[in-house]
């Protein structure tokens, strides 16, 4: 059975379980962070738990990347450079820039994170360097790639501004959960998640890929129905809780 065929079913099988995964997390909230709760099984430590299940998606990229197959240009290296950014951060900074005390994750939320980093690497690495039509450098100026490029970036800030927000909620040795005012938590209760789901959304539209668009698709199911969860806890927890502010969506929802 040739690759390809191969490619084309795990892709029409990830887009398959996303639909799944996002109708089952609207009653069922992931196991970790201020969801977490017993009867997950084993755990371990927070942030080993969080460079294990990151490190994959950089380091598949980059193996898809040497293999290659439609030659180096100047677009995929521009691709090469956004993911290993995004995914090193995730992998090697975000972990260890977390304050308060240390928190524990179920194996089984990680394992799942690890496959789902090697899947995403695989099919978006496999389809930019070796199965697409190749990118030429006229696509450095076509508006696909300036306007999905564009709102990577933004995405990128959103996110690094609010890992800021959080960490200056605690001081060092601090635990517990705060209500941040500064920076985007000023309008949504989640600007972590709008800024990843802007990320890939972007990516999608840069790469104009079906890869692109089934994790994009994956970070929306994932992310919207965590946003509602955060949501309703944050509610749920601080009676003075800003009423104006929405889950995700500034003004809307």
């Amino acid at each position: 059975m040739k690759e390809l065929t191969v490619f084309n079913g795990l892709l029409v099988g990830w887009f398959v379980l996303a639909v799944v995964v996002f109708v089952a997390l609207f009653f069922v909230a992931a196991p970790y962070g201020r969801h977490t709760r017993r009867g997950w099984g084993y755990t371990i430590g927070n942030k080993m738990g969080w460079v294990l299940m990151e490190v994959p998606a950089p380091i598949v990229f980059v193996v898809c990347f040497l293999l290659g197959g439609k030659g180096i240009t100047t677009v995929t290296l521009v691709f090469l450079f956004l993911w290993e950014a995004h995914y090193l951060h995730r992998a090697f900074i975000y972990p260890f820039s977390l304050r308060g005390t240390a928190r524990r994750m179920p194996l089984l939320v990680m394992s799942f994170g690890f496959l789902f980093n090697i899947m995403n690497g695989y099919l978006n690495g496999r389809y930019i360097f070796g199965f697409s039509g190749g990118y030429t450098s006229s696509w450095l100026t076509d508006p696909r790639f300036i306007v999905g490029t564009a709102l990577f970036i933004i995405g990128f800030v959103i996110n690094r501004q609010a890992d800021i927000a959080l960490r200056e909620l605690r001081k060092p040795g601090e635990s517990g959960y705060k209500i941040s005012y500064s920076r985007f938590y000023r309008w949504v209760s989640c600007p972590n998640y709008l800024g990843e789901i802007t990320i890939w959304i972007g990516w999608a539209i840069a790469t104009w890929s079906l890869p692109g668009l089934v994790f994009a698709f994956w970070t929306v199911a994932n992310l919207l129905p965590r946003a509602r969860a955060h949501h309703a806890w944050y509610r749920e927890n601080f009676p003075d809780y800003p009423p104006e502010r929405k889950a995700l969506l500034p003004g809307l929802w």
